[in-house]
This record gives C-alpha cells, sequence and structure tokens, in this order.
C-alpha cells in the first residue's frame, strides 16, 4: 500500500460501517487519520469500531442521513468530539431494487433520491461552513458509472448518481478559492452487501459491460478515495474519477 499522509486530519465517512465505506475507512486510518463513521445501523457500527480501532481513532455516530437536523446534530458532536472535520466521504447509497421505470414504485423511487442526493447535500450543507471557516478541506462523493449511462432497470438509482455528479461539479465551483475540494469517483459495482438487494440479471448486465471482465475491489476505491482527501490532491475540483475497468472512458 503505498502511503499517504493524513495526520493530524479528521475524516467523516458516511455509511461507513460496512463495505466500500468500511474500506475507505481503513484505508484513510492507515494513512493517520481520524475517522468518524456515521451510519444508521447501531450493531453495525459497533462491530465496525471493534475492528478499526486497532488502526486507528474512531468516533461512531448513529445518524439518520436524511434527516436535516440529527445530520447537524451529527456534525457537531463530531467537532466537539474530534476538534475538527477535515474530510467528508459522502458513501451512504441503496440500490432501491431493479425494475423498469414504469413498474418502480414512487415511493422507492423517491426513497433512492432522498438517501443517495438529499443526503449528500445536507451533510455538505452541515459540514461545509466548518471547513471554510478553518481554510481546508476535502469532500469525495461515491457517485456510480451508472450516473454517468444510465443502467436499465435502474433509473431511480442512476438518477441519484446522476444528480450527485451535477451536486459535487456545482459545490465545487462555489468552493474553488475557499481552499475546500469537492470531487467524486465512479466506481463500477463492487461485491458489497448492497447486491443483496439486486437481481442476478442485473449483475450480470453490470460485470458484462467491464471490459476487465471483473468486479471493482473495494479496496482499489479506497485507494483512489485516500488520494482525493489527502492535501496531494490540490488542482483538482468538480471532476470525476473514474474507476470502472474500462467501461466508462470519458
Amino acid at each position: 500500500m503505498n502511503q499517504l499522509d493524513l495526520a493530524g486530519r479528521v475524516a467523516v465517512i458516511t455509511g461507513g460501517a460496512q463495505g466500500i465505506g468500511f474500506a475507505i475507512a481503513q484505508r484513510l486510518l492507515r494513512s493517520g487519520a481520524r475517522v468518524a463513521l456515521w451510519d444508521i445501523n447501531d450493531a453495525a457500527l459497533n462491530e465496525a469500531r471493534v475492528v478499526l480501532a486497532t488502526l486507528g481513532t474512531v468516533d461512531t455516530v448513529v445518524v439518520e442521513l436524511c434527516d436535516e437536523a440529527k445530520v447537524a446534530a451529527a456534525a457537531a458532536q463530531t467537532v466537539g468530539t474530534a476538534g475538527r472535520i477535515d474530510i467528508l466521504v459522502n458513501n451512504a447509497g441503496i440500490t432501491g431494487g431493479n425494475a423498469p421505470t414504469w413498474e418502480l414504485p414512487p415511493a422507492v423511487w423517491r426513497q433512492v433520491i432522498e438517501v443517495n442526493l438529499v443526503a449528500p447535500y445536507l451533510t455538505c450543507r452541515a459540514v461545509v461552513p466548518q471547513m471554510i471557516a478553518q481554510g481546508y478541506g476535502r469532500i469525495v462523493n461515491i457517485a456510480s458509472v451508472a450516473g454517468k449511462e444510465g443502467n436499465p432497470n435502474a433509473s431511480h438509482y442512476s438518477a441519484s448518481k446522476a444528480g450527485l455528479i451535477a451536486l459535487t461539479k456545482s459545490l465545487a465551483k462555489e468552493l474553488a478559492q475557499q481552499g475546500v475540494l469537492v470531487n467524486a469517483v465512479t466506481p463500477a459495482a463492487a461485491k458489497t452487501p448492497i447486491f443483496d438487494s439486486m437481481t442476478p440479471e442485473h449483475i450480470g448486465y453490470m460485470l458484462g459491460k467491464i471490459p476487465m471482465g471483473r468486479f471493482v475491489n473495494v479496496d482499489e476505491i479506497a485507494a483512489l478515495v485516500g488520494w482525493l482527501s489527502s492535501e496531494d490532491c490540490s488542482f483538482s475540483t468538480g471532476a470525476v474519477f473514474d474507476i470502472s475497468g474500462g467501461r466508462a472512458t470519458y
């Protein structure tokens, strides 16, 4: 593993109790950061904290990311405990299952948009003012190649990730001279618990679109996020970093 220097930095990772978020937490801790995991699953947070505590300082906050007041309280709690927030990784997300657009229940469609797009807006809204005040910040949004291309039978997920890409670009332009950089990554599918909500046909479709012929490893995503979270990333903002095994070439 190439070493990054995140000593003294405090990172918030949403949905950090498992999957991609957990791998990102491992990477940032090994690079010297203090990590705060924000997740709705209390039991999973406790299990993650036990494992991750061997790598560094880990704080956990049980938070409903779609609730404005609770997100604001989580930000205040993290700043109160750790003193600051330097890095925000918006990783939490859901797929909402698979079906043709006209067969998706409106409640499911709205829930995916809320979790995958509104929640990152709320976390940015809560954290950005503190980053501006300290003159430094790194925000990394975990989008998806589906947000570039639009996956069939996943219009809600694809639309939410396309929106997250646009949010990244807009916020980055607003913060470009404030010392706060905002970027997105667009992974191909990784084998995580999120696969449990997908049909085998959809999983096969995604694999068939990847020229490398395999799914991305969560540690590969974590490595890219680690660099984007560091001071080494100093002149990239509003950018979308592909990690799709050759599926997306733009």
